[in-house]
């Protein structure tokens, strides 16, 4: 079955792991201007990250449930995943001061890895 919970946990995870290591490619990359544009990439890359894996956790729970309560989990997920990449931008650049190109291109191109990843099918 492909529209299996087990599956989409899979998927899930595989999402993860390929956006922690964009995320610390770019951060390693990044460190060559700088630890603060190194510590700025993975921040933002982090933040991408760990949203994803937020959003995973709350929306592919265990137990089978109807389509309504699916899709309120999904949404719940979605609206922590960036409540989590909010709060991580605004520590970022507000109390930390730490350059914002590398924060938003690690962001970006974590969210680019998102769609690759998720989009491949294997």
């Amino acid at each position: 079955m492909q529209n299996s919970i087990a599956a989409g946990r899979r998927l899930a995870a595989r999402v993860v792991i390929v956006q922690l290591g964009v995320t610390l490619v770019l951060g390693l990359g990044f460190l060559l201007m700088g630890w603060r544009a190194g510590l700025a990439a993975v921040l933002g890359g982090g933040a991408v990250t760990l949203g994803t894996a937020l959003m995973a956790l709350r929306s592919l729970r265990q137990r089978v449930v109807p389509a309504g309560m699916a899709l309120m989990q999904l949404v719940g997920g979605v609206a922590l995943k960036w409540t989590v990449f909010v709060a991580i931008f605004y520590l970022a650049l507000v109390p930390l001061a730490l350059p914002p190109l590398p924060l938003l291109a690690s962001a970006v191109v974590t969210i680019f890895a998102f769609v690759v990843a998720a989009s491949r099918t294997t």
